[in-house]
């Protein structure tokens, strides 16, 4: 089966939603710098996250920790595990969520509708290209958070529900939500709910590369036959890991933080032939060009140069979409959203 693919999106106003990266940088990077303090703490990493090769010695690093290129697959590991005392350290004792929640329904609604509406949109629209009607569409979101996607997913006509490990986020999602769509579970619980779920379509929208025990809930999917069909965003190894290697005093929002290991093309193909499933459908658009400037404009006015950096903003900005595009069409970019069907 031949792959569809489909390449960028237009930044719009995500910046709008990103201001702390610019604004806040030293304290994001402190935030990033404490979750690096508790994965160095956990046992070296020996295996391939997806395939389980025998790591060598790390590529790079990069704010203290090093990233070793698995030979068989390509893809990105961390040298140190995430465990579930890191699990529980970066997800549940730490507020992780007020970084991305918004405070109020206005702001709950416009950044489900910037963000979150067109990934559920393709979903959709990639599902009807298959013959599937949006109202036949019936979704286990795992890794939910505060359900801006289950939100979106709803509003595009489809079926919902979602499953988080932190109760704060689903306490906010279902305040914002008075029909309730989201359930708190343990770190290990969504294994039993992926196994027992009648849903067609499970979604992990920037959630595979945080699960610890990724390998049970692949199994998990890989044995209920109801899941025809997988739809995930992870991040990839890319341009932006690059640029953060490159800018040590910068938030290094793809590599750091909870994110231990980085998907490749081939990996992700690895890890979907093991489940019997292959990829139907791709949209790659990352924010590789929007690291990049963030890490310049941040540099020059921590350098004194302000003005220059308004000068330079002024210049790039209007050329960000199109160069982005180029990088995605590279397929080395940060982020791939993509569609695993059932063989």
């Amino acid at each position: 089966m031949s792959t569809k693919k489909k390449y960028s999106k237009p930044f719009g106003n995500l910046n709008s939603l990103k201001t702390s990266f610019f604004e806040n940088n030293d304290g994001m990077l402190k935030m990033a710098d404490g979750m690096a303090d508790v994965l160095l703490m956990q046992p070296k990493r020996t295996r391939c996250k997806i395939c389980g090769t025998l790591l060598g010695e790390p590529l790079y690093r990069s704010h203290r920790i090093g990233y070793i290129e698995c030979e068989k697959c390509g893809h990105l590991n961390s040298e140190c595990e995430d465990t579930d005392d890191f699990a529980s350290a970066v997800y549940v004792e730490d507020d992780y969520s007020k970084n991305y929640s918004a405070a109020d329904k206005e702001g709950y609604i416009r950044r489900r509708d910037m963000i979150y509406i067109p990934k559920a949109e393709y979903l959709r629209d990639c599902l009807k290209h298959d013959g599937i009607n949006a109202e036949d569409v019936d979704i286990l979101d795992i890794g939910a958070g505060c359900g801006y996607f289950v939100s979106a997913a709803r509003e595009c006509g489809m079926h919902a529900v979602g499953i988080d490990v932190s109760d704060r986020e689903v306490e906010f999602g279902n305040a914002m939500n008075p029909e309730k769509w989201l359930t708190h579970v343990g770190l290990t619980d969504s294994i039993d709910y992926i196994s027992k779920s009648s849903a067609n379509v499970l979604s992990a929208i920037g959630v595979l590369e945080h699960l610890v025990h990724l390998d049970e809930n692949l199994e998990a999917i890989k044995n209920n036959e109801n899941i025809k069909y997988v739809y995930a965003s992870v991040p990839m190894f890319s341009f932006s890991s690059c640029f953060e290697a490159a800018f040590p005093n910068g938030y290094n929002r793809h590599t750091g933080g909870t994110h231990t290991h980085l998907f490749t093309n081939e990996s992700i193909e690895v890890m979907a032939d093991r489940i019997g499933f292959e990829t139907a459908y791709e949209w790659r658009f990352g924010s590789d060009i929007n690291d990049l400037y963030r890490f310049l404009t941040v540099s020059m006015s921590k350098a004194g140069n302000e003005q220059l950096a308004s000068l330079f903003s002024d210049r790039f900005v209007p050329l960000m979409d199109d160069l982005q595009a180029v990088l995605d069409k590279s397929e080395f970019s940060s982020e791939l959203h993509f569609i695993l069907k059932r063989k």
